[in-house]
């Protein structure tokens, strides 16, 4: 069951949403929302997906993608990027739970089940060019963006490693010379405030500089009912992002992004959801009541002794060199990036009101990397090329307190491991688009990468650690990967709106080590490489004197040495978390969008992913039974979900001389999929309804809107790792919560 709608929202601060914005919630550009003309209402946001000189719109690229402008981003209230997490086919943005921020980003069935902060995703991220070492971090608030998008499928040759399900490439407002600046007021029925604004303007004749500051108090949604707190999950999330562009020439210009941010918050909300969790016969010895407490799969009800804290901290730094040539009538680009992040705290892993498993960590990452490439044209060729660098440094370290675990009378154990990782890439990378007529275009390319990794581990049940370092390191090694990524595509374009495009390409993942090593007989790696062969065709088009834009693609995967963290049960440290390379796959799907314009002032949209994956070959003890057998073929690919579908309107209601109001309303379905390699773990299907209400006056900046999330309530979950009976009986778990129904206003207004 969910919340009860809170009282406290009578007196929440008001907050609003455009009608121009509200329109861009189906992909519509604000300026012309309240045009009606279908052509202005249809226009596409552009892209960089291709990296060439200057954006693409995205109906002209021959790439699978979901893209949303800064404006769309604001309508749909966009607080992080798990708030996109169920708006597109075959995508999933998750925040695992476990350690709060943490991506477990899947597309296509291509996904991680991990908070290791060495496992490498298979969806990267990027955010101004410069990719995000870790998976730590990444889901955090956002504000003041140019635009995200979305790019479906293997992306390895223009962006490297370890994005064979796709990319994510967030773009921040840059400095522009006209002034200008937006200040944002929202809040929920639990008061999730935020606070927020820019500004943007030029600085002198050459310079131009942007501000931003972002302040979110959230007090909290969930009820623990143990210690009687209503609003679990509290948390504090501010930043800052200074920006400023300098034009040093008619032909060259520095942009320069930073961005400092910090977050406080309680530890993980998460469920056991064990026969015993609620009606353990000894709970009263332990001086423990929990009458009542549900803690089934449609519940949002938690009993944890332990609520912890978290604490992250990340600062960084990018610069945008880019320097017009006559050569080719292009473009050399640089982009030299630096970030540091930190992060620390307790979580409840037992997710029970008496301490059992709980786990305090700590993560420090710095990341240094520059990307010189050159994007040009030669007669009927269009060229990008480019280098690659990025190093990295990672710790981490992790104390489990289990007093339950060992003989009676020992008093548990209380262990603590973990280690250092120094990590070195390099890439060197060429595409090129070859019109061999005015219909036909075939793009060949390929990429060189190479790597390193150099890693001291020391086993958590050894001992051999504090969370400020090791004493010593019970495994020390180091090893290098490289692997060449080709592509060869062919576009036929029918018209000037419509084509259909195709191409062969691999890509791989990258081999590493396993940085929470849980026994002493298993060693932290390394694990291979993973490989992917991927063939997709693809068709986009417009109907209808532009009032019909449908976009369509099918594709096959084949993943060799499928690398995998496979999540088992344990009596004595709780869970194992072994990383190898479980199995050969193949995965085929397809997915479909559309886009109507049914009159100036009604638009539909509709979206639809299909999913199906198997494993070809296992090369290990997948279920956990001892044994590899056709029990460990049979099982499904962890977080591949068969079926998404969505379907929105949005319809804008002129109000004789007052203004516009604008309704939104989008549903969107998820199927549910195995968590855990064994299929124990299992991640819940949703049903998914947004709504919203917005109003903008003729004359005025501001905007007001009243809007609803997860309106139908439903119980979705970070993970669902299986915990031994002795951590809450049969069908024991850690299971992290997201939130249900949330109820706001916003408030905006742009000057």
């Amino acid at each position: 069951m969910g919340r009860p709608f809170n009282s406290k929202y009578h007196s929440a601060l008001v907050s609003a949403c455009s009608v121009t914005a509200l329109w861009l919630a189906s992909g519509m550009p604000a300026a012309h929302a309240a045009e009606g003309a279908v052509g202005t209402i249809m226009e596409e946001v552009e892209v960089t997906a291709r990296k060439r000189a200057d954006a693409e719109k995205l109906q002209e690229v021959p790439v699978a993608a979901t893209a949303y402008s800064g404006d769309q981003l604001e309508a749909l209230q966009t607080r992080d990027l798990q708030s996109l997490s169920f708006k597109m086919p075959n995508v999933q943005l998750d925040d695992v739970g476990t350690v709060k921020n943490t991506a477990n980003f899947t597309v296509r069935g291509l996904g991680v089940n991990s908070s290791i902060p060495s496992i490498d995703p298979t969806v990267g991220v990027f955010v101004d060019g410069m990719y995000m070492g870790i998976n730590a971090g990444v889901v955090t608030d956002m504000f003041d963006l140019e635009g995200i998008e979305v790019l479906r499928g293997p992306q390895g040759l223009l962006f490297g490693r370890n994005v064979t399900g796709g990319a994510v490439v967030i773009k921040t407002a840059r400095p522009t010379d006209e002034f200008s600046s937006k200040f944002k007021l929202s809040t929920t029925d639990n008061l999730d405030t935020v606070a927020a604004a820019s500004i943007n303007g030029a600085i002198s004749d050459r310079v131009n500089g942007r501000m931003t500051v972002y302040y979110n108090d959230d007090q909290g949604w969930f009820e623990n009912v143990y210690t009687g707190n209503d609003e679990a999950g509290a948390s504090d999330t501010w930043f800052i992002r200074p920006s400023f562009s300098v034009d040093l020439s008619e032909s060259a210009e520095l942009l320069v992004r930073m961005e400092h941010g910090r977050m406080d918050s309680a530890g993980v909300v998460a469920q056991n959801r064990g026969s015993l969790a609620t009606n353990f016969p000894l709970y009263p010895l332990f001086g423990v009541d929990v009458s009542g407490w549900d803690n089934s799969d449609d519940s949002f009800e938690v009993a944890q002794n332990e609520e912890g804290y978290q604490e992250d901290e990340w600062t960084q730094a990018i610069a945008e060199y880019n320097q017009d040539v006559a050569f080719g009538n292009g473009t050399i680009t640089n982009i030299l990036a630096w970030r540091e992040f930190a992060a620390d705290g307790i979580g409840d892993i037992d997710s029970l009101p008496i301490t059992a498993f709980h786990a305090s960590t700590r993560v420090d990452q710095s990341q240094l990397s520059n990307e010189l490439r050159y994007a040009g044209r030669f007669g009927a060729t269009s060229l990008t090329t480019g280098v690659y660098w990025f190093s990295q440094d990672l710790e981490y370290y992790e104390n489990r307190l289990l007093p339950l675990s060992g003989p009676p009378g020992s008093g548990g154990f209380d262990w603590t491991g973990g280690g250092i990782q120094d990590h070195e890439a390099m890439g060197v990378f060429a595409q090129a688009d070859v019109d061999l007529n005015e219909s036909w275009v075939l793009t060949l390319g390929g990429r060189y990468s190479t790597e390193e990794k150099d890693a001291k581990i020391a086993t958590i049940p050894v001992n051999l650690c504090s969370l400020d370092g090791c004493a010593a390191y019970d495994f020390e090694d180091s090893e290098s990967w490289s692997a060449f990524t080709p592509k060869v595509g062919l576009q036929w374009n029918l018209a000037d709106n419509a084509q259909i495009y195709s191409f062969w390409t691999k890509g791989f993942r990258s081999g590493g080590y396993n940085m929470r090593n849980t026994g002493p007989g298993e060693l932290p790696g390394p694990t291979d490489q993973e490989e992917q062969t991927s063939f997709e065709i693809g068709g986009k088009a417009e109907w209808f004197d532009g009032r019909l834009r449908t976009n369509m693609a099918l594709f096959h995967n084949t993943i060799d040495d499928m690398q995998r963290e496979e999540n088992l049960s344990n009596p004595v440290v709780g869970v194992v978390q072994i990383i190898r390379n479980t199995a050969d796959a193949t995965i085929n799907g397809a997915e479909f969008e559309a886009m109507a314009a049914a009159t100036d002032n009604l638009l539909f949209t509709f979206n639809v992913g299909y999913v199906d994956g198997d494993y070809d070959k296992v090369k290990g003890d997948i279920s956990g039974d001892g044994v590899v057998n056709d029990i460990d073929l049979g099982l499904d690919i962890p977080r591949l979900a068969p079926w998404t579908y969505g379907i929105g309107m949005v319809h804008d209601l002129q109000l004789g001389t007052l203004g516009t109001l604008t309704s939104r309303f989008n549903f969107n379905h998820r199927d549910a999929a195995p968590y855990t390699d064994n299929n124990l773990g299992m991640l819940s299907a949703a049903d998914m309804l947004d709504i919203s209400f917005g109003f903008t006056p003729d004359s005025g900046n501001y905007r007001l809107a009243l809007f609803g999330k997860n309106m139908l309530d439903e119980v979705t979950e970070g993970n669902n790792t299986q915990l031994p009976a002795t951590l809450g009986g049969l069908g024991a778990s850690f299971t992290p919560l997201n939130k249900g129904r949330i109820v706001g206003v916003e408030l905006s207004y742009d000057l």
